[in-house]
């Protein structure tokens, strides 16, 4: 039975046939196993070079950039002048820019703290005594100390407990003093402290993203 007489009578499952093995000449099939070869090569390569710029985009170049200053909220910086024994939420707008989009601004947060700074020195030795997490900028700034919001352990947000007098991360229990020192849970280090600076009556703050997740301080990003 031919091939057509086969295809066509009832109950004969018809087989579909690739440009690897459709009837041909072995001229044909030669030119045809070639095309498909090259076309899966040449897509290959297209896709290749896309995905390396794409991932690379999408990679934080850790310790890039030098970072910019952002206004803190002057209303806020008051309160902070005012505080005593509890933290103050400062907000800013946060600028970021996207090689594919434009410029974008979101508001952002940090802790603000009034410390005594001998004091605040002996609660955390381990930003001023050398090593790893030395810190390349002045940790206190007129006897205000800011924190990062970010927890050191997985990235949440720990929040201020005013009953317990500490910072309390939702996520894993991470706990931290008034002064940002490790008290409980997993985090591997106490909370990061900002650089932060006053001019002319402006209070400024500088975004840092370390890393998380690491005893070590770590830059992953600056932004703002």
């Amino acid at each position: 039975m031919s091939k057509q007489a086969a295809a066509g009578a009832p109950g004969v499952q018809r087989k579909i046939y690739s440009a690897y093995d459709e009837p041909g000449s072995g001229e044909e099939i030669s030119r045809r196993q070639f095309m498909a070869n090259a076309t899966l090569a040449v897509g290959g390569i297209v896709g290749l070079g896309l995905a390396i710029p794409i991932i690379g985009s999408l990679i934080p170049k850790g310790g890039s950039g030098s970072g910019n200053w952002a206004p803190l909220n002057p209303d806020e910086v008051k309160q902070l002048e005012d505080a005593t024994t509890k933290p103050i939420k400062l907000t800013f707008a946060l600028k970021s820019k996207d090689s594919y989009l434009p410029e974008q601004s979101t508001e952002e947060y940090v802790w603000g703290i009034k410390v005594d700074p001998n004091k605040f020195k002996t609660d955390r030795p381990d930003l001023f005594k050398g090593g790893a997490n030395t810190l390349p900028y002045d940790v206190i700034n007129m006897s205000f100390v800011i924190f990062s919001p970010i927890c050191p352990h997985l990235g949440c947000r720990p929040v201020w407990n005013g009953d317990a007098s500490r910072f309390q991360c939702p996520c894993h229990g991470s706990q931290f003093s008034f002064e940002g020192e490790h008290l409980a849970g997993p985090a591997p280090r106490g909370m990061d402290p900002l650089p932060f600076k006053e001019q002319s009556g402006v209070a400024d703050v500088m975004w840092i993203r370390y890393q998380s997740g690491v005893p070590d301080r770590v830059v992953i990003s600056y932004q703002s």
